[in-house]
């Protein structure tokens, strides 16, 4: 299972209604393109500043590799250490140019693709904003009906309260 996170833009989030278009699903984990081909992936994922800072890096590495008077072995080494963080860490690059850019991360999604993700959050979203009305911040907790007591009709009891015990310990005077 891939874990997703789920961006919205603020505005959006505050009207629920329009967020459903907007909605942005971020892979966590390794991205293999972001790997072989990272500046095209930065590009095509519109990481104008992640791109800028690649590039910037990968022309101090070269300078101080220059400087150094390294080995082509060792600069691939580095050059190809570099395109692994970029692989691992392309997700986290991209939630932080899309927070940068007013956006929040509204849920997270277990999914087996991305396909399944949008699906999954969706029903849950739907089903959110069905039961709490105009109130975009209600939750369904899940909780026990409420009791009523009305002459004729079975009621139900509440839920016993827990006890007072902190721990394994009883209540003094308590039986063992």
């Amino acid at each position: 299972m891939r874990v997703y996170t789920v961006h919205a833009p603020k505005t959006a989030v505050a009207n629920p209604r329009a967020a459903g278009e907007r909605v942005v699903f971020v892979r966590d984990g390794f991205h293999v393109w972001a790997f072989v081909f990272g500046p095209f992936w930065l590009l095509a994922h519109r990481l104008w500043w992640t791109l800028a800072g690649y590039v910037a890096v990968s022309v101090a590495l070269s300078v101080v590799m220059a400087l150094l008077h390294a080995g082509p072995g060792l600069n691939l080494c580095v050059m190809l250490l570099l395109a692994l963080l970029l692989g691992l860490e392309g997700a986290t690059l991209r939630r932080w140019t899309l927070s940068r850019g007013k956006w929040r991360q509204i849920d997270l999604v277990a999914a087996s693709n991305e396909q399944e993700a949008e699906r999954r959050f969706f029903e849950r979203w739907t089903l959110r904003q069905g039961n709490s009305g105009d109130d975009p911040g209600a939750v369904e907790r899940g909780g026990p009906p409420p009791t009523r007591n009305i002459p004729g009709q079975p009621f139900s009891r509440p839920p016993p309260s827990p006890p007072s015990i902190v721990g394994l310990f009883p209540q003094p005077g308590g039986s063992a």
